[in-house]
C-alpha cells in the first residue's frame, strides 16, 4: 500500500493546526476529559504516546468517544506497536526515530506512519521508502531551529514536525521554517493539570496556544 492509499495523508495530519500535543497518560480515566478539554480548546489532533501501559487503551476510548478527533498514536517503536495502535483506532502513528523493518511496514499500513529523523542519513533512508512528512525529535536537543533550517535545505518538498522543549515562546520560531508546518509540545497538557483534573485550564492553554500560532 503506497502513502496516497492511508485513510488520513500526513499532509492533512500537519496541516490541521499549528500544535500536535504531546500527551502521556498515567490512569485511563483521564482519557475522555482531556480529549474534551482538547477539542474545547479548538486542538483536535491529538498524539497519545505509549509510553504508558494504558496509552493504547486511551487511544481507542478516545477514538470511539470522539470521532471527530484525529487521535494518533506517539513513540511507535516497533511494527507491533504500529499494527496494535491501527487496530485500537488511531489515525496516526509517530515514532521518535526509524528502522527499515518499520519504515516498510508503515507504507503497507492504513493509517499514517510519520517516522523520526534526526540527520541527513536518516531523512534519505525514509525517502527512499516513500515518506516526505517526518518528525525531528528531540529537537531543542538536536540544534532547534537552525539545525532544521540547515537540515531542510539540501530537501526539496518535505515537511518537518518539531517536538522536544518546544513552548509557546519558541514555537514561532519554528513554524517560520518554510519545512515546518506544525510543532508538537506537551506544554498545553502539563502533567500536573493533568493528574489534578483541571481540564478547564487546558482547554484555555490550548485556545491561547491556537490564537498566538494560527
Amino acid at each position: 500500500m503506497s502513502s496516497n492509499q492511508w485513510t488520513l495523508q500526513p499532509s492533512d495530519l500537519f496541516s490541521a493546526g499549528p500544535v500536535v500535543p504531546v500527551i502521556v497518560i498515567t490512569n485511563i480515566e483521564q482519557a475522555l476529559p482531556l480529549a474534551k478539554a482538547l477539542l474545547d480548546g479548538g486542538i483536535s489532533v491529538m498524539e497519545v504516546t505509549l509510553r504508558t501501559e494504558c496509552g493504547l487503551q486511551a487511544i481507542e476510548d478516545i477514538a470511539k468517544a470522539y470521532p471527530e478527533s484525529l487521535i494518533g498514536a506517539g513513540t511507535v517503536i516497533n511494527t507491533q506497536q504500529l499494527a496494535d495502535v491501527a487496530a485500537a483506532g488511531a489515525k496516526f502513528a509517530i515514532s521518535p526515530g526509524a528502522t527499515e523493518a518499520l519504515l516498510a511496514a508503515g507504507q503497507q499500513g492504513n493509517i499514517s506512519f510519520i517516522p523520526g529523523v534526526t540527520s541527513p542519513s536518516e531523512l534519505m533512508a525514509a525517502q527512499a521508502h516513500g515518506y516526505d512528512h517526518f518528525k525531528f525529535f528531540p529537537a531543542e536537543a538536536n540544534g532547534g531551529v537552525k539545525a532544521l533550517k540547515a537540515l531542510g535545505a539540501p530537501f526539496q518538498g518535505i515537511k518537518i514536525c518539531p517536538t522536544g522543549g518546544i513552548s509557546l515562546s519558541n514555537a514561532p520560531d519554528y513554524l517560520a521554517l518554510d519545512i515546518v508546518d506544525c510543532i508538537g509540545g506537551s506544554w498545553i497538557v502539563p502533567v500536573d493539570l493533568v493528574e489534578a483534573g483541571e481540564w478547564d485550564k487546558i482547554t484555555q492553554l490550548c485556545k491561547e496556544a491556537v490564537a498566538a500560532l494560527s
